[in-house]
């Protein structure tokens, strides 16, 4: 504005006052930057045809989106909420107070929403009235459409439309709009995050990182729930299933609590695996199960599938290697009152398998009979390397085979970056276990970790002439 010589007095009262006297003339706004601070939250409504114009130069520079804060911000790393102050001009009804609550009912789609807003406020020229703010993305030119303006002739209100100065604060902006308009322009804006109890846990990209403080700041200034933010810093430890974190933002309290199909859990998200996303997958698998069937859980982290099975009143034999996996899940099978049939081992999975799992099988698998409903299932969760434990069930038990009604059902999960991951799963499976598993078995794909790499279920039953060692003849 000083730029050019105009006054920002002239714009606020002469042009102002003639654009909006013509509220059905289709209008353009440009919000001016706040230029040294001296016309904070100024907008200019240029009319096609009008006495005023701006240079075109110009109106490229400061062509912002209506809801998007202040350009200012972009680049900053340390969060400064007062520079996302700016001021809107958005559409208005004024309405009498008496029909307020009407007026909302019958123009919601209509009506403003955003966070931290008033839909009515004061009119500053009349007492009786109140001012109605419309969402100016549904109403673009100023003038309501014929349903609306029918709407306000039942209701008797005019349907001249005002202008009206809104201010915006950091409090009203999405965190998606923030994160857009603070990181570099053409980078991928991640403000997807997983929520562990109070914790939300971010996988940053290298462009993301210098931001990192303030992402995580915004994060817990936008979900209440939210008291805590790490960020991954190491891919997971194959043998413990956990990774080193950074806080970036909030408290570092790390032991938290979370519920998953209506159980609860507590843990140490800093020392232990715990995903979320595998929700579905925990309930999928249960849902298998039946009263009375045993489970075998090799790698059973904190109990997501042992946990849910016992409360189904199964037997359970689960397992984890990592020392504070193990007494965590001691912790939540008292937690969930469920230590009675849960039998809990801290060992390596391979040798959880051929020590107490086979011990188990080879006196349970003989005394059944055709009658008998009960089925064993084994749940290998080791995505990484899951698929080569499967060998450790070659002549894993000696004698006569049983039933194939009773032979264990395994579901081993594991990653592929293949075109065909059934495929390949199925194929590193079958080598494992040194037989085709052809016709004999099911793949479920459980979710996109990446965009080329998928987390697949595979389950069989064992074959019998894997499973038992014959004796030499």
């Amino acid at each position: 504005l000083w730029r050019f010589g105009y006054s920002a007095r002239l714009l606020k009262t002469n042009h102002f006052r003639t654009a909006a006297s013509n509220t059905s003339f289709p209008v353009v706004w440009r919000p001016l930057a706040r230029y040294s601070g001296r016309i904070p939250g100024l907008f200019v409504v240029v009319k096609k045809n009008s006495f005023f114009t701006m240079p075109e130069n110009v109106e490229d520079k400061v062509n912002l989106e209506l809801y998007s804060p202040h350009p200012e911000v972009r680049g900053m790393t340390v969060l400064n909420r007062e520079a996302f102050k700016r001021t809107v001009v958005v559409p208005a009804l004024k309405v009498k107070k008496e029909i307020v609550n009407t007026l909302l009912k019958s123009l919601k789609p209509i009506v403003l929403q955003r966070p931290g807003l008033k839909r009515v406020v004061e009119d500053p020229e009349d007492e009786d009235s109140k001012l109605v703010i419309l969402d100016p993305h549904k109403i673009p030119d100023f003038s309501l459409g014929e349903s609306e303006q029918e709407v306000l002739k039942q209701l008797s209100v005019s349907c001249e439309v005002s202008r009206y100065n809104l201010e915006l604060t950091y409090e009203n902006f999405k965190m998606g709009e923030i994160l857009r308009a603070v990181l570099p322009e053409g980078q991928e804006v991640a403000s997807g995050f997983s929520c562990i109890g109070h914790i939300a846990h971010v996988n940053l990209q290298d462009h993301q990182l210098p931001y990192g403080h303030l992402i995580g700041q915004v994060i817990i200034d936008k979900n209440p729930a939210i008291t805590c933010v790490v960020n991954k810093t190491s891919i997971i430890d194959s043998t413990y299933r956990n990774f080193e974190m950074e806080v970036l933002a909030g408290e570092s309290n790390l032991v938290t609590k979370v519920k998953e199909n209506n159980i609860a859990y507590e843990l140490d998200f800093s020392k232990v695996y715990w995903n979320p996303r595998l929700s579905t997958e925990h309930e999928r698998i249960v849902e298998l199960l039946k009263p009375g069937d045993v489970l075998f859980d090799v790698f059973a982290g904190i109990g997501p599938f042992a946990i849910p099975a016992a409360k189904k009143k199964c037997r359970v034999f689960a397992n984890d290697l990592n020392p504070e996996s193990y007494s965590w899940l001691l912790h939540n099978c008292k937690l969930n009152k469920v230590d009675n049939r849960i039998k809990v081992f801290n060992m390596d999975g391979r040798d959880f398998v051929q020590g107490p799992v086979r011990e188990e099988l080879s006196k349970e698998l003989p005394l059944l009979n055709k009658e008998q409903q009960t089925s064993f299932h084994f749940v290998m969760n080791l995505p990484a390397s899951a698929i080569e434990f499967l060998d450790v069930f070659r002549h894993l038990l000696a004698g006569e085979p049983c039933g194939a009604a009773h032979l264990p059902t395994v579901h081993c999960y594991s990653f592929s970056k293949h075109d065909n991951p059934a495929k390949d799963i199925q194929e590193r499976a079958e080598t494992s276990l040194g037989t085709s598993l052809d016709g004999r078995c099911s793949t479920y794909l459980v979710r996109n970790v990446s965009p080329n790499k998928q987390m697949v279920c595979i389950s069989f039953q064992v074959p019998a002439d894997v499973l038992y060692k014959r004796p030499c003849p």
